[in-house]
């Protein structure tokens, strides 16, 4: 064997051809072996496939006895061969036979062999079969000639996969004609029986051999560059919401992407003469099986970073940097990905969307609260499913149970299909409810509102029987926008939400951006905590230009109309005031310049900031109306990010320290006898609505797929009972109440 020889190009094409030729597979595979030995001057040359049984199959040689082909099989790590594909690296030794893990097989002829190496046939990272060389000779390889068979192996393990020249008892893949179960959680409570499409599709390498090194080399270098930059200026920036991306996930893109044993093992992955996809590609595989095998888990969690920088550094070199949303989407589409800002869901067809996966991001988050208003099944946290998955994979996707089935058999196909039609049932049922008012057992009239943030979602005011828009979410028009809206087109979107709205009240909340809403165009500067930063009402009052054009468009657009605007992050009675002044300036305007007004005008604030809680008796005076933003009020109260996985589960929305925030919210407005509502999350699952009407709270907003089932809820409870129960649950010493109010329901009948 020759380190000047190495692995050729033209051994490498040659290599292509042979695979691609009208032959049987064994004529092909009888030939690879012959070229690669005599390319590589070794007497001996073996591949060997791995079974299903994951046992080794001897499948052609050259050098060793024919006879043995088709007949020698190794256990899962027995041998040499076993071990170079249990650890996935190559494996080289001088004398073999003297090894302690060599097996002897007196069927092959071998015996005379001394030298050996062999390397791992990779698909995916995960070993497929072995590439062997052997010579008489004892000697040591240098590292051109094991990087050369490595380069072969992956030609090899490319052209198997697409050559379909593979038995039915050799698979390249790793449970791909087998169901796996990836358990979440929930994040909406639908199910969803569908094709999987990955948010960032996968970019095919097909043309492995490179034509002009030089040329290749130049274009990774520059698509390096262009990845880097794009990191780097992420970081800057601080835009990481808008990308789907946590801090230290970038941070980790960042530590690899400038990495110099990255970047050498592409270079000496270009010098055997492969393209720059196929050079990342290698590398990505290599790695990839390295990680795997390492008994620290903390390094296969990097796996996720690999992934991710290979498959944007292939993004790169391929030119289609391009989310799944812009391109031809199945009818039943579940979408994967590893995390997702919320205006990226949102430029997905609504038609043809079903459900989402994610692999990180709270159940609370932005993207997820969009998700459930958009009524498809969704989960998070289902580790790993951005790897397992293929495009065009079958799922069941079940938002209840916080689980997906891939490729799922007959049998759960069969169980989904029943509860689906159970839950078509369910969703008849509440059907019948829509234009039943929401009162209790004990006559206690609640208002049930849809939380909202596009024109689509207002055919949900009608269809789900609300009451009114408790919450329209302005920003949205802002964070789907290439540019900043104009006062004419906010104008329009406004006087189409009031229109179709047909007289029932719509709650506006002004424009509340930062934290994890990212505004494309308006770049605000990096933050360490941008949920506690330049955020919502505290950009507005700082540019109150902006905040300024949208009120204006909001009274322009409400002329001789009822108009309740929201203003939101509120932390001291003066904000509010600085801003229901510049309010007041706006409609001043629109006096004196003769433009029709508002019938009335309604401001508001949301106490979502603990800091009001001891301010509600200077502030409820002032406004015309609370409402309640309990996903951001609890998140600050138990200081826990709900973007957060490995926080965001720490705290329960039912424990008794929320719930006693929240009745001292319910008794201050009752006092001051100012209009209180409650537009976060927790009004849209039935036991926490249960527990807010327990409280006291008479008027709540959800999405629009939660009005139903809420409504069962209130029309089979007693009021009064639970309030009297809950005071007396709410002094024990506990971390949740959630099992106590679950007992109750039983005991009770109520609908939960």
């Amino acid at each position: 064997m020759s380190a000047s020889v190495g692995a050729p190009r033209q051994m490498l094409r040659r290599l292509r051809e042979v695979m691609a030729e009208h032959e049987s597979a064994q004529a092909r595979l009888d030939k690879v072996v012959m070229l690669i030995a005599s390319n590589i001057v070794a007497e001996v040359c073996s591949l060997y496939l791995r079974r299903r049984d994951r046992s080794l199959e001897l499948v052609a040689t050259e050098g060793l006895n024919t006879s043995a082909v088709h007949n020698t099989h190794l256990k899962p790590g027995e041998g040499l061969v076993g071990l170079v594909a249990e650890q996935g690296e190559p494996k080289q030794y001088a004398d073999a036979q003297h090894h302690p893990a060599f097996s002897f097989r007196p069927e092959t002829g071998e015996e005379i062999y001394h030298s050996f190496v062999g390397v791992p046939i990779l698909r995916g990272g995960d070993t497929i079969g072995v590439l062997t060389v052997q010579n008489r000779t004892m000697r040591q390889y240098s590292d051109e000639e094991v990087e050369a068979l490595q380069t072969t192996a992956m030609v090899i393990a490319e052209t198997l996969a697409s050559g379909g020249i593979l038995s039915e008892e050799v698979t390249a893949e790793k449970g791909r004609d087998s169901s796996i179960r990836f358990v979440g959680q929930p994040i909406s409570e639908n199910v969803a029986l569908g094709h999987i499409v990955l948010h960032e599709p996968r970019i095919v390498v097909t043309k492995l051999i490179a034509e002009d090194p030089e040329l290749e080399r130049s274009r990774l270098q520059q698509a390096i560059e262009e990845l880097t930059g794009q990191i780097d200026d992420m970081m800057e920036r601080g835009d990481l919401a808008r990308a789907g991306e946590h801090h230290e996930v970038l941070e980790a893109f960042r530590m690899f992407a400038h990495d110099h044993g990255w970047r050498r093992r592409l270079d000496e992955a270009l010098a055997t003469g492969l393209t720059a996809e196929a050079a990342v590609q290698r590398v990505r595989n290599d790695t990839r099986a390295r990680m795997m095998r390492m008994p620290d888990p903390r390094f296969r969690d990097r796996l996720h970073d690999i992934e991710d920088l290979s498959n944007r550094l292939l993004r790169f070199l391929s030119g289609e940097t391009a989310t799944a949303s812009t391109g031809a989407l199945p009818d039943d589409a579940i979408v994967v990905a590893r995390t997702m800002g919320p205006a990226e869901l949102l430029d997905y067809d609504r038609k043809r969307l079903r459900g989402l996966v994610l692999e990180e991001g709270g159940a609370n988050s932005h993207v997820a609260i969009v998700a459930r208003a958009l009524g498809i099944a969704a989960i998070t946290q289902c580790k790993g499913v951005v790897e397992m998955v293929e495009p065009g994979d079958a799922a069941i996707l079940d938002g209840q149970g916080g689980e997906m089935h891939l490729r799922p058999t007959q049998e759960v196909v069969h169980a989904y299909s029943d509860k689906v039609r159970f839950q078509a049932r369910k969703q008849a049922q509440y059907a019948a409810l829509r234009d039943v008012p929401a009162v209790t057992l004990d006559d206690q009239r609640v208002d049930l509102h849809i939380n909202a943030g596009l024109l689509f979602d207002l055919p949900h005011l009608k269809q789900s029987g609300a009451d009114g828009v408790g919450l329209f979410r302005t920003e949205l028009q802002f964070m789907i926008s290439e540019t900043f809206p104009r006062l004419e087109q906010q104008t329009r979107l406004y006087k189409s939400i009031l229109d179709q709205a047909a007289g029932r009240p719509v709650v506006f909340r002004s424009l509340d951006v930062g934290g994890d809403k990212v505004i494309p165009y308006f770049r605000g500067g990096a933050e360490e905590n941008p949920a506690l930063g330049w955020r919502a009402i505290r950009m507005a009052l700082d540019r109150p230009a902006l905040f300024r054009t949208q009120i204006r468009a909001l009274l322009r657009a409400a002329h001789g109309r009822a108009l309740r605007i929201l203003l939101p992050m509120i932390s001291d009675v003066s904000e509010f005031e600085a801003a229901r002044g510049l309010i007041d300036r706006e409609l001043t305007l629109l006096k004196t310049h003769g433009r029709p007004e508002p019938a009335t005008l309604m401001v508001g604030a949301m106490v979502e900031v603990p800091a009001l809680l001891w301010q509600l008796d200077h502030l409820l005076p002032m406004t015309d109306f609370v409402s309640v933003g309990s996903n951001d009020l609890i998140q600050f109260l138990f200081a826990a990010d709900r973007g957060n996985e490995r926080v965001s589960g720490r705290f329960d929305s039912l424990n008794p320290a929320a719930l006693r925030a929240l009745r001292h919210i319910v008794r201050e407005a009752d006092r001051l006898e100012t209009p209180l509502t409650l537009c976060g999350e927790m009004a849209g699952k039935p036991l926490e609505a249960m527990a807010l009407l327990g409280l006291g709270f008479r008027s709540i907003s959800m999405a629009p797929a939660s009005v139903g089932p809420v409504k069962a809820m209130v029309l089979s409870l007693d009021a009064n009972s639970l309030a009297t129960k809950l005071e007396d649950l709410l002094d024990s010493r506990t971390t949740s109440l959630r099992e106590q109010l679950k007992q109750f329901a039983a005991e009770t009948g109520v609908q939960i």
